[in-house]
């Protein structure tokens, strides 16, 4: 936490980036302070990496001015870096095809006094600064817990492991003020709270740190004061509590409100409008019982009505249904008397028939006698 006895490690005023006629960044003043942790918040396209490249030497400020312990600091990343500002960066740059180790190593090359002609003939002078590089590296590598890994190529380490060996990097050069621009880009939660915890640990060793972040709850936890920026400018700064009670910042990040601020003559509008829809629901639940009783009671004389016209039409139907059996029945009476007569007749001719046979075989027996 901010002492009374701590000094003013950064100090950035009135920095102003401009791209042709795009201005990222707008007359923003910012300071951190000695064992302080300061958060950078704002939407995405807010002006947050721009402002960091302004203060690590790659943006040469269009306006304003960017001071390390009292010192301006010169436009040349390793001037900065030498002078005592490390960062990290959005996108892991580590170098894929170099161990765990020699990365951490690069990170010394501005605390290490040894040229060209002292590497090549490798006397005393450059073994001893190596030997101390090597150890001040795997107390790093200790410090973070990537130690048991020294010998592995970076490319090889998970994502949360290569984050935190992209902050040992920077603290190699023995920074006094780190940046960490979003170091829980793609984290889970664990790797996250495991972050939280190693800035707690950069900090209690007397460093600095700025961070970006877009994890609110990561930023508000962390850090011991926030700016948000927002279209390059900077909108409000103070305490975690203070940056998430400011309406602005809300809008910022959720979009405009309507006109005027919440208060709580529209909070009544919004509770009464909700209290009249529960009102009318509750009351249709209520009425819908009485319809159904009713609609039954309209549909009883309907049917009786419908039930009544269809009588005489289903009486008619049965009548004549009536009448054409029995008009069926009597011709069937009629050709059955008609079947029966013929047969009479004919069985009358036969005998005579018959007779006549007889009469003519017995003619020749009297002529014979």
């Amino acid at each position: 936490m901010t002492t009374a006895t701590a000094t003013t490690v950064l100090q950035a005023s009135g920095v102003t980036m401009r791209f042709g006629g795009l201005t990222a960044v707008r007359s923003v003043d910012l300071t951190v302070n000695s064992g302080e942790i300061v958060g950078l918040i704002g939407p995405n396209g807010a002006g947050k990496t721009t402002f960091f490249n302004c203060l690590t030497g790659l943006y040469v400020p269009t306006e304003g001015k960017v001071s390390y312990k009292g010192t301006v600091l010169p436009p040349k990343p390793h001037l900065v870096t030498q002078a005592g500002i490390a960062r990290t960066f959005q996108n892991i740059r580590l170098f894929a095809n170099m161990t765990v180790l020699e990365n951490v190593l690069v990170g010394r090359h501005t605390r290490t006094k040894e040229g060209l002609w002292s590497a090549l003939l490798r006397g005393p002078g450059f073994k001893k600064a190596e030997r101390v590089s090597r150890e001040r590296a795997m107390e790093l590598l200790e410090f973070i817990g990537l130690e048991h890994k020294a010998d592995h190529l970076a490319r090889n380490l998970p994502y949360g492991e290569q984050r935190k060996l992209e902050i040992a990097r920077a603290l190699a050069s023995e920074p006094g003020l780190l940046l960490l621009d979003e170091p829980t880009a793609g984290m889970n939660p664990q790797e996250t709270r495991a972050t939280e915890e190693l800035v707690f640990a950069i900090r209690d060793k007397g460093i600095a740190v700025l961070v970006i972040e877009h994890d609110m709850r990561f930023i508000f936890n962390l850090c011991d004061r926030v700016a948000c920026l927002v279209q390059g400018e900077k909108l409000v700064e103070g305490t975690a509590d203070v940056v998430q009670g400011d309406e602005r910042v809300v809008a910022a990040y959720l979009g405009e409100p309507f006109e005027g601020a919440p208060g709580a003559e529209e909070l009544a509008e919004v509770e009464a409008a909700e209290a009249a829809q529960h009102a009318s629901a509750d009351e249709a639940e209520a009425e819908a019982p009485k319809a159904a009783e009713a609609s039954k009671l309209s549909k009883a004389p309907a049917e009786e009505a419908e039930a009544e016209a269809a009588a005489p039409a289903a009486a008619d139907s049965t009548e004549t249904e009536t009448e054409a059996a029995a008009e069926a029945e009597a011709e069937e009476s009629e050709q059955s008397e008609e079947s029966s007569g013929s047969d009479a007749s004919e069985s009358d001719a036969a005998p005579a028939a018959s007779d006549s046979r007889t009469t003519r075989t017995t003619a020749p027996e009297g002529d014979a006698s």
